[in-house]
């Protein structure tokens, strides 16, 4: 998601929290409180879902090599027949999350 589409959404999310804590307790400080409250919490469940992202990542990287560890079974010729196509789609897969890891960090 660009980082654009991740602020707007942000901010209505934010100014949506703002109009119904003022309209339920007409107090500035609560809105205040209440908003910042929230901010950091959107914030750290963004942040764990990059992490999660870049975890994810790693174990699909870590079965992207057990794959190529059991591809040295060419020689014997007990190799099913589809294990390039698999090899290849996991490869395709890993690359694909690794840039979306990286573009959810970068603004």
């Amino acid at each position: 998601m660009p980082f654009r589409i991740f602020y707007r959404v942000l901010g209505m999310v934010l100014c949506s929290i703002a109009l119904t804590v003022y309209f339920a307790s007409h107090s500035i400080g609560t809105v205040v409180a209440t908003t910042l409250a929230c901010s950091l919490l959107l914030q750290l469940a963004y942040f764990a879902s990059v992490l999660l992202l870049i975890w994810w990542s790693g174990c699909l990287s870590r079965a992207g090599h057990r794959a190529e560890h059991f591809g040295s079974c060419k020689e014997v010729g007990s190799e099913p027949p589809d294990l390039d196509e698999a090899t290849n789609e996991s490869a395709g897969l890993l690359q694909r999350d690794r840039m979306l890891a990286i573009s959810l960090l970068l603004p």
